[in-house]
């Protein structure tokens, strides 16, 4: 007896097949995103969706480089025999998020593009996490860069064009927070934490928003840091405010320890983008916001959203990852929207898209002769030639439920083809 495996039918954990409903929204937003980031000046870019390990590895993606899809060596470079570390296997990977590329990119090709450059990338990328609500392990990242700018005016440009972006989209009420990774080094010193300890700090601060500050004092302790500097983190950040007052109270406070321009600029950065805004959101100084990846040099900010219950996007200044490809530091600045998160959002709130036109579809008898075909194939054509969306099909025994089936579809004029 010939016995036959089925085939799985399911996608791979923590990928997912996209159904045409979501797929209308998919476009619809990616046909925002390009036309809203267009009016800003930024420009459209592609990278390989597959990276040097190296780079991959470079210590500048954070817990992310823990998550790589790795690939293995091909042909005779793979020697499975003689291999004793992993290096001996692999020698790239898919990309975990698209700013490593676009470093890689712009170090690359710098000479043929314009300074500043203001760069649009979208594509998938790959990270081994545990699947959940709004996080896959294959999902479509959307970033908007400028490189090349030193000044606020990068943070400021990105922040409205991406608010921009959401309020066409019909979000309201969300809120971006905003720090600086200076401010959060400041801190550190000014409460005596030692420098070779921030990174771990800053990680505990960054829970504040799950566990509370009784939380956050916990692991501190917990981890061995001196009672006095985790009472004088404490004072702080229990009297510090989400705006502009409690961004002067954190340069009264640290003084010296605070780099010089650091709050200054941060002000800016806010009340410009508080005076210009076009989409309804408030904009608040997050003493605790740290961000997870390690190549964030200044101002860095998330979106927040009450209907999520965490970030949809985040962003800040990378000023030193260029660098590591070329040998010299280039300003840069980014600002990634949770694309996934975004439509997932909308199809909850079963968003409907503005009329794309109109929507007619032709049933034809089956019993039909080749001339009415014909007939009813050159009708479409011609109307199709007007924007009409046209959808032909044969008409079903069962017609009443085909007709319910393209109404739900949005066509909203249907026309029967009869033999005769």
């Amino acid at each position: 007896m010939r016995i036959i495996m089925a085939l799985k039918k399911k996608p791979t954990t923590g990928m997912k097949d996209i159904l045409p409903r979501e797929m209308e929204i998919r476009d619809y937003v990616i046909s925002q995103i390009k036309e809203t980031y267009k009016t800003f000046g930024f420009q459209s870019i592609e990278t390989p969706c597959v990276e040097h390990i190296g780079n991959l590895n470079s210590k500048q993606g954070g817990e992310n480089e823990k998550l790589i899809f790795k690939i293995m060596k091909r042909g005779q470079k793979l020697n499975l025999e003689t291999a004793e570390t992993e290096a001996d296997l692999t020698d790239s990977g898919l990309r975990y998020d698209l700013t490593l590329p676009l470093s890689r990119y712009y170090a690359n090709n710098a000479n043929d593009l314009p300074s500043p450059f203001k760069a649009l990338q979208m594509g998938n990328v790959w990270r081994a996490d545990r699947p959940q609500r709004g996080r896959f392990r294959q999902f479509m990242q959307c970033d908007i860069d400028i490189l090349g700018e030193p000044t606020y005016l990068a943070e400021i440009e990105l922040i409205t064009a991406t608010t921009t972006l959401l309020g066409k989209l019909d979000f309201k009420n969300f809120t971006i927070r905003i720090n600086n990774r200076k401010m959060l080094k400041g801190m550190a010193k000014y409460c005596g934490f030692p420098e070779e300890a921030y990174d771990e700090v800053f990680i505990i601060l960054d829970k504040m928003d799950k566990i509370q500050m009784e939380g956050v004092e916990a692991e501190l302790l917990e981890a061995g840091y001196p009672a006095e500097a985790v009472n004088k983190c404490k004072d702080l950040f229990q009297t510090v405010t989400n705006d502009l007052a409690g961004v002067k109270y954190m340069k009264e406070t640290l003084g010296d320890n605070l780099e010089e321009g650091v709050a200054e600029d941060l002000e800016t950065i806010i009340s410009t983008v508080e005076s210009v805004k076009t989409a309804d959101f408030k904009i608040a100084f997050d003493p605790t916001l740290v961000r997870g990846m390690s190549y964030y040099t200044g101002p860095i900010f998330e979106i927040a959203m009450d209907e999520f219950g965490g970030s949809v996007g985040g962003g800040g200044r990378y000023d030193e990852m260029i660098g590591k490809f070329t040998g010299n530091d280039t300003c840069a600045c980014g600002f990634s929207i949770g694309f996934e998160r975004i439509v997932m959002l909308l199809l909850e709130r079963d968003f409907k898209l503005p009329s794309a036109g109109q929507k007619k579809a032709y049933l034809i008898d089956k019993k039909a002769p080749v001339e009415k075909m014909k007939e009813v194939m050159e009708l479409a054509k011609k109307e199709r030639d007007q924007g009409i969306q046209v959808n032909i099909n044969i008409m079903k025994k069962n017609k009443k439920f085909q007709k319910e089936q393209l109404t739900a579809e949005g066509y909203t004029e249907i026309v029967e083809f009869f033999a005769d």
